[in-house]
């Protein structure tokens, strides 16, 4: 006999934690299927060898009381301890060091007492900055007004339009032609500096990346930001928790297998056995909900098309090449996590270990290593479509290249942490598909480019009558607060 239920989830990534959550939570019968024995995807925290490592290198926001991790943890009394550090991160080059504290107008005024810093249109620009992110953020903080629209998001929205307007100026054009409008795009700190925070948060440089997205996540470091101590994983086990008061059933290490439509419902087959439901929200890549589809006259042509068409999209994004390092701290460490941002050399690109991204955990940051030594995330961006024209022979030899780079990066310019290292772990894109199921290991979403198409292409999520895409390949998809703010969205969709 087949189960019956309102909403399956399928993957407890935090797009699909948080759908689940939701749909719990406004009263639906849910059940959410994991494929590993832990949930968080590529957010979460993995043990290996008696050591535990955040999956990917990253810093997470939407912690402050009024945001929804904030809300969440308070609403459930979560077992989640956010460390407020101060430094959030520090960007280091060859040349220089800058640090992003937790005042952002002393960082602003840092750059401004640079020598030769033209500190006049910095100023202007960060002004101008704000308050596009100021706008933007206000959206993400009500995810009633992210697509897709209904009648009261649509009227909310014209409400506002007199504070949009000033969005126009922006729009189709990438952030280099704001640093030229005020005349600082030939400051290399600051330019150095926003190229490393735009790969990272939109997944392209300056040069490339479409300026409202890229205004609004500059300001990431400064909307309830922080380091999650034991690791974020600790947010997953608790939204997990959370599901299950709001009586919905997690199914861990139960991955789906297949995914058919039969009349008014979709059959949900995984390891212990079929589920048949009404709504289906997919927490995956579009190529992995086609696969789960696969071949068939079903009447679904259509969303195979639309799901063709958005994997075509991703296959221009990135994968990631890591190392998970345990350390023992420099003398001089004190007892906090530490977030380091590197670049080898600012005028290559910002990819495959030239560019690294390193979490440090902290003194206190649980049992993550033993004999008081610290864990080290350290992640950086492979390009695809690179991988994807060579054999296995050729991937295998760029891959142990690129971490090669990446030692040699954190060693030149991290050479405190560095030099403790007591063990080593990598990984590849290649890693990322085994454990996760991510079609060749795509990590990071869709580039924001420079251009119209990034907003024609919001209302083109695929979707079928009761089946629903979240994660970090449909909007707003890029960051971890992003994809759990889309399956809230895609919740409410399904509720109302």
């Amino acid at each position: 006999m087949t189960d019956t239920v309102d909403a399956v989830v399928i993957g407890a990534g935090f797009g699909g934690l948080a759908a689940a959550l939701a749909l719990a939570e406004g009263g639906l019968t849910v059940r959410l299927h994991e494929r590993l024995k832990y949930p968080g995807g590529c957010a979460s925290t993995f043990e290996r060898q008696g050591y535990r490592f955040e999956a990917g290198a990253t810093l997470f926001s939407g912690f402050a009381d009024d945001q929804l991790f904030g809300r969440w943890i308070k609403r459930y009394g979560l077992d989640v301890t956010v460390d407020w550090i101060d430094p959030l991160v520090e960007f280091r080059t060859p040349e220089r060091s800058l640090v992003v504290g937790r005042d952002r107008a002393a960082f602003v005024e840092s750059l401004c007492a640079a020598p030769g810093a033209p500190a006049a249109g910095i100023r202007a620009f960060f002004a101008e900055q704000r308050r596009v992110a100021d706008v933007l953020w206000e959206i993400l903080d009500e995810p009633e007004l992210l697509p897709p629209f209904n009648v009261a998001a649509l009227l909310a929205h014209a409400k506002r339009i007199p504070r949009y307007l000033p969005l126009l100026r922006h729009i189709g054009r990438p952030v280099r032609a704001d640093l030229e409008r005020h005349g600082i795009a030939d400051h290399r700190p600051l330019v150095e500096y926003l190229d490393g925070l735009c790969q990272i948060t939109v997944q392209c440089g300056v040069d490339e990346a479409e300026s409202p997205f890229a205004l609004g996540t500059i300001d990431y470091y400064y909307r309830g930001t922080g380091h999650v101590r034991g690791g974020i994983g600790s947010l997953a086990w608790g939204l997990l928790k959370g599901l299950e008061v709001a009586g919905g059933e997690a199914c861990m290490a139960d991955g789906v297998t297949g995914l058919r439509r039969e009349g008014d419902a979709w059959v949900v087959s995984s390891r212990g056995g079929d589920v048949r439901a009404r709504h289906v929200v997919a927490n995956m890549l579009p190529h992995d909900v086609a696969r789960l589809l696969g071949d068939g006259d079903d009447g679904l042509a259509a969303l195979r098309r639309s799901l063709a068409k958005t994997a075509r999209r991703v296959d221009d994004g990135w994968g990631a090449c890591m190392l998970y390092l345990a350390t023992r701290p420099p003398a001089e460490a004190d007892d906090q996590a530490h977030h380091l941002e590197l670049v080898a050399d600012p005028t290559a690109p910002y990819l495959e270990g030239n560019h690294v991204f390193c979490s440090i955990s902290g003194a206190h940051d649980g049992a993550r290593a033993p004999d008081g030594q610290r864990t080290i995330t350290v992640s950086t961006h492979v390009p695809m479509k690179s991988l994807a024209t060579q054999d296995d022979e050729g991937v295998a030899a760029s891959i142990a290249a690129i971490q090669e780079r990446m030692r040699a990066t954190i060693a030149t310019l991290a050479p405190e942490w560095w030099a403790g290292v007591t063990h080593e772990l990598t990984a590849s894109p290649r890693t990322f598909e085994r454990f996760t199921g991510r079609h060749q290991g795509l990590v990071g979403g869709i580039p924001r480019r420079a251009g119209w198409l990034p907003y024609l292409r919001l209302l083109e999520t695929p979707r079928a009558r009761g089946l629903h895409l979240v994660g970090d390949s449909v909007f707003p998809g890029q960051s971890t607060l992003a994809v759990a703010l889309g399956g809230v969205r895609t919740a409410a969709r399904i509720l109302h």
